[in-house]
């Protein structure tokens, strides 16, 4: 008989986690998810084998049981299963952003299912089920927050059902990651928000403000286009070290104020320096707690058909493009497009192909 993986949340996450599951074991994939279209699409695309009609009855035969919903809906889901009965051996795990309140939570179901706090720091721009990818999580850190009581041979065997993902997996405690996904992804999405924020109400000073927002502005708020229901949900978790940070960003940001009051040339030269060294020392091929974005911008000549011409190139190298955005039009000069790909690797290969028929571009 086939070991039975349950996977509940069918969007881009859980979708390409089954996808990676299939890749290394021969499986029943069963899926359940409040949104019949996703449930639907799900099983269409293969990527579960059925859906679950019913949860507790689906948790009592899965070997594997994978939480893939927002960080509130975790909870709630857990809160329920209090009352389910679990097969002999199961263990449970989950892709949440947050982990000590999931990771206390799940406590409560100690004598019921083993269960492994997950992130697997990968995304996309593309959201839902038809969006999942088997590489998705490819090189990217997948961290594992287990209780110091877990036995060895089960974080093992988790691994071994997520070889498929092809990721660096990391074990740390659930305190530990919430500390620096607070640092590294949570407090940048609030900064980022702020900023949006702030030249919101610079408007009302000068409409100029909002045109002249393009471009890099766009670029370094991007991520404050999140869905906000997800980062409400993610900030009331890590509530203790956001409050953390945002003392020591008040800290920061009196320090640039004396420099400013004071005239500190030195060190004002000296706060940019150290600021360029250190982004300068940090990983670029790493995928991180925060997606990245591999953009590519090419000049386009103003005539008709210039951007299906490139495109087309794209298409004849079988390159795939996951955004497409027109920048700006100069007069009599040239068009900007921002192409945006799924990795580094289809960028460079994009700009390759692109260089061979003559369109400048660059990053």
């Amino acid at each position: 008989m086939k070991r039975e993986v349950l996977i509940i949340g069918l969007g881009l996450i859980g979708g390409s986690i089954a996808l990676g599951i299939r890749k290394e074991h021969d499986v029943r994939m069963v899926g359940f998810d409040i949104n019949d279209e996703q449930m639907r699409m799900a099983v269409s695309l293969g990527i579960v084998d059925e859906k679950a009609t019913s949860l507790r009855e689906a948790v009592q035969s899965a070997d594997l049981i994978v939480l893939s919903v927002p960080v509130a809906a975790s909870e709630r889901l857990l809160d329920e299963m209090k009352a389910f009965t679990f097969k002999p051996g199961a263990i449970m795990t989950d892709v949440g952003s947050t982990k000590q309140q999931i990771c206390e939570k799940a406590t409560e179901l100690s004598d019921k299912v083993v269960f492994v706090g997950g992130h697997p720091m990968a995304g996309s721009h593309k959201s839902g089920v038809s969006a999942a990818k088997v590489h998705l999580f490819e090189n990217a850190f997948y961290v594992f927050t287990p209780s110091s009581e877990l036995a060895p041979e089960v974080m093992s065997t988790l691994k071994d059902w997520l070889k498929g993902t092809r990721a660096t997996f990391l074990e740390m405690t659930a305190s530990e990651h919430d500390e620096i996904t607070g640092a590294i992804s949570h407090f940048p999405h609030i900064i980022a928000a702020s900023l949006v924020h702030h030249v919101e109400s610079e408007e009302n000073r000068d409409t100029n403000v909002t045109r002249l927002a393009a471009g890099g502005f766009r670029d370094i708020t991007r991520i404050a286009s999140s869905s906000p229901e997800m980062w409400r949900d993610i900030l009331l978790h890590n509530q203790p070290s956001l409050l953390r940070l945002l003392d020591e960003w008040d800290r920061e940001m009196q320090h640039v104020r004396t420099l400013l009051e004071t005239k500190d040339r030195d060190g004002i030269f000296d706060y940019f320096q150290r600021a360029k060294d250190f982004r300068e020392k940090l990983p670029e091929r790493k995928k991180g707690a925060i997606p990245a974005f591999y953009d590519l911008f090419v000049d386009v000549p103003d005539h008709p058909g210039a951007i299906s011409d490139v495109t087309g190139i794209l298409a004849d190298a079988k390159i795939s493009l996951t955004n497409i955005r027109i920048l700006e039009t100069r007069e009599d000069i040239m068009g900007v497009l921002r192409l945006s790909f799924r990795s580094e690797e289809d960028r460079e290969q994009a700009k390759e192909q692109l260089g061979y028929h003559t369109f400048e571009s660059y990053i």
